[in-house]
């Protein structure tokens, strides 16, 4: 039996007050308590943070702010997110059971570790993030799940969640609150690529606390958008790889593109050359399979994932097309 403290905090200063450098904070539990079940993680205390307010607003900017104790199912069927980020919401429709959502938080969701089975398995398996030095039993052993960009010799993990990649495509805001004060950190740069560190997966400081996401002002190319995730079955499960896209169209050519990947990196990928070569372009299928190439250009498949590449750009195209037609 591990010793561990468990503490209910009443407000965001108490949950600092009591974080420690051990400490977790718990919202929905959904991951983390997995983790501490397998000793992958360990902790001296858990920190309740899921009685903190919890809410979903405009910002004065016109965006929307939403707290990091929203549960997942709130945030997808908020009428603000589902007409003017709808691929917000149904990138958290496609990523989990009804029962995991209504428990999931918004902040926990960010937080999410990788499910590579090399990481969950203490007992068997070598795992560089789990235990850095160790090496990492991927490299060589079953990858089909694993990443095809931003990886390094020390760990090809993917980053598991489905609204990251929503939100890095919509250029969301994380707000952290810790010992050092108030910051704000761009989604696409809160996760980080494995390099030499791939224990290291956030910015964030010893006691940091995520307390809200913020999304830009809507534009013509996030009302327009979709999330479309490919998985080995139709039920829960997580992405083989996954496209959120979002276009804009004027004078018959793309004003326009956002694009971001899941399940081919170790975090977020935003497409970003993808969506500077479809600037000024007919947003034809050929035109949009040759910008994802701009990104996929640097792809270092595995043994077991290369069909990865081609799954991608058929998924982008598919997307991309529909939403031009939509635009028409």
């Amino acid at each position: 039996m591990t010793p561990l403290t468990y503490i209910r905090a009443s407000d965001r200063a108490d949950a600092l007050a009591h974080a420690g450098s051990d400490g977790r904070f718990l919202g929905g539990g959904t991951n983390l308590v997995d983790l501490l079940r397998q000793n992958v993680e360990r902790a001296s205390a858990l920190v309740d943070i899921s009685r903190l307010d919890g809410a979903i607003r405009e910002s004065e900017s016109g965006g929307l702010f939403i707290d990091a104790s929203v549960k997942n199912t709130a945030l997808a069927a908020h009428p603000l997110v589902r007409s003017r980020y709808p691929v917000l919401a149904r990138a958290l429709l496609a990523g989990a059971s009804a029962q995991i959502r209504n428990m999931a938080t918004v902040g926990g969701n960010i937080l999410q570790r990788t499910r590579c089975m090399y990481f969950y398995d203490v007992d068997g398996a070598r795992c560089n993030k789990r235990q850095p030095g160790a090496g990492c039993d991927a490299l060589y052993g079953f990858n089909r799940y694993q990443a095809i960009l931003g990886a390094s010799d020390q760990c090809v993990a993917t980053h598991p969640s489905d609204m990251c990649v929503a939100l890095a495509m919509l250029d969301a805001v994380v707000h952290l609150s810790g010992a050092a004060g108030e910051r704000q950190v761009p989604l696409t740069d809160f996760h980080v690529l494995p390099g030499d560190t791939p224990q290291i997966e956030t910015v964030l400081k010893s006691g940091d606390l995520i307390t809200a996401v913020e999304l830009p002002p809507p534009s013509d190319a996030t009302v327009n958008s979709e999330y479309r995730k490919v998985r080995d079955r139709s039920s829960y499960a997580f992405a083989l790889i996954s496209v959120a896209g979002g276009l804009a169209l004027a004078d018959g050519q793309v004003a326009q593109a956002r694009i971001a990947l899941g399940g081919v990196a170790a975090k977020p990928w935003r497409a970003r050359r993808a969506e500077q070569a479809l600037v000024g372009r007919a947003p034809t299928p050929d035109a949009f399979l040759a910008a994802i190439r701009e990104d996929l250009i640097d792809a270092r498949p595995l043994s077991g994932n290369a069909f990865k590449i081609g799954l991608v750009e058929r998924t982008m195209v598919a997307v991309l097309t529909a939403l031009a037609g939509t635009n028409a």
